[in-house]
């Protein structure tokens, strides 16, 4: 059976998820990559070193980003949303935007609870220094398709 997933069902897989991939398109190239999010119900957040995405995207602020969730062929689940960049400058918003971000994703990078805590106050502490591009996108637009055998 093909169907469309509800507006909750969009939400709870946009949260489940961490790795999703982002579209975008600037000088007449579109350009689609993987990358590490978390998700706070209005926004993606992520970090990114300095490069052609960022680029792409300080040009053309309008993305797009797909994740999905297969388990095979005739079962899956997928959301494709659509979304303005804005790039997280001040001290306080890059603080923010890593400590959603980290709080999502350390939990997958290592078991120890005890060394994700450390390793994210190590880092929320330094943003001053942090090197690299911390950004989110306003979702502003979610579709979302499933097959289930």
């Amino acid at each position: 059976m093909l169907g469309d997933l509800t507006t909750g069902q969009i939400e709870h897989l946009l949260q489940s998820e961490i790795v999703g991939r982002l579209g975008c398109h600037a000088d007449d190239q579109t350009y689609i990559v993987p990358i590490t999010y978390a998700y706070d119900g209005e926004f993606i957040y992520g970090h990114t070193r300095e490069g052609r995405k960022i680029d792409m995207m300080r040009k053309n602020p309008k993305v797009c980003f797909l994740i999905d969730a297969i388990t095979d062929m005739g079962n899956w689940r997928s959301v494709i949303a659509w979304g303005t960049f804005e790039e997280l400058k001040s001290i306080t918003d890059r603080e923010t935007g890593m400590r959603i971000l980290m709080d999502r994703t350390l939990p997958f990078l290592t078991g120890e609870t005890t060394l994700a805590h450390a390793m994210r106050d190590t880092h929320i502490k330094d943003v001053a220094g942090l090197k690299g591009t911390v950004y989110r996108i306003r979702l502003t637009k979610k579709t979302g398709r499933f097959e289930k055998r």
